[in-house]
């Protein structure tokens, strides 16, 4: 093992304050709009965004993230939220897959982490494939049962919805504006926490680890695929600065990084407990492994048009 690990602690000093410097301000704007959404934004407005056809509702449902951007932590808790105030689940759950890589936020730290690689392709093509793959599973919910996809108390609350009126808390705009910064606070400090350990782990990787035991691994597009998609579920990064870890991934080709930013904000360590607490068990299960195929299937298809 002497060969596979090298540590240089000056490299490694380099490598972990660049991502870290380059990322945390989209964390910080990030938290501080999803604060903002989670005090002031009418669940009304939302619902009268959305068609009543069912699956234009769903198609629509995954553009919401453009209005009203927020990270996959934060998303989590809102769209029981909104479900118990009336949103059907197809849509909530299309919301919450596609709104962490479907936003502006998402879009512009992705540009500028990926400068010097085809920022724009990649940008668009995280977009698109977070679209694709939160749509397709909008659809399929819809033609679910409930009791197969949400827990029995979650039930219990949409059959008694608590109306359309807008959130937030009691104290006028002065409260609202104070919940909001308790947000934006308690959401930056516990996703600082999962942004650091992943610049950590990015930036042993890329300046202690001998290349040459990855180069194998890294050249095949299927076992790099699956393997980044693999570390990007156990980093559970934030969507919002996750472009800065995939970016340094020099080895990997574009379709596995590209993989990685599309999983990782959908299926995470993070997320599977977070998930537990809405859906059922074997819901999740299923979504896991739904998800997995379906994002290292859509990247392979991609190596065919020369990506």
């Amino acid at each position: 093992m002497d060969g596979a690990f090298q540590f240089s602690l000056s490299d490694f000093s380099f490598s972990f304050l660049s991502i870290l410097l380059e990322g945390l301000p989209f964390l910080l704007l990030g938290t501080m709009i999803a604060g903002v959404i989670d005090q002031f934004l009418p669940v009304r407005l939302m619902a009268r965004l959305l068609p009543r056809n069912a699956y234009a509702g769903v198609l629509v449902s995954g553009l919401l993230g453009i209005i009203f951007p927020i990270c996959e932590c934060g998303v989590v808790p809102i769209i029981r939220r909104l479900m118990a105030k009336g949103l059907p689940p197809a849509n909530a759950i299309t919301y919450m897959l596609a709104a962490p890589i479907v936003n502006p936020i998402v879009a512009v730290s992705t540009f500028a982490a990926f400068r010097g690689q085809a920022p724009l392709e990649v940008t668009l093509l995280r977009l698109g494939l977070g679209y694709g793959v939160a749509v397709a599973v909008g659809i399929v919910v819809h033609n679910l049962p409930l009791g197969r996809v949400l827990r029995t108390e979650v039930i219990a609350d949409i059959a008694q919805p608590q109306g359309l009126s807008g959130g937030g808390v009691a104290g006028g705009i002065a409260g609202r504006l104070w919940g909001a910064l308790a947000v934006c606070v308690g959401d930056f400090l516990s996703m600082t926490v999962y942004f650091v350990l992943g610049a950590t782990a990015a930036a042993l990787f890329n300046t202690s680890v001998n290349q040459d035991f990855i180069a194998p691994l890294a050249t095949n597009d299927w076992l790099a695929t699956a393997s980044l998609m693999t570390l990007a579920a156990m980093l559970s990064l934030c969507s919002t600065t996750d472009a800065f870890i995939a970016a340094t991934f020099s080895m990997f080709p574009a379709v596995a990084k590209l993989a990685f930013l599309v999983f990782g904000p959908v299926i995470s360590l993070k997320l599977v407990f977070l998930y537990s607490s809405i859906f059922k068990e074997r819901f999740v299960f299923g979504l896991v492994i739904g998800l997995f195929v379906m994002v290292w299937l859509l990247c392979m298809r991609l190596t065919v048009i020369g990506l």
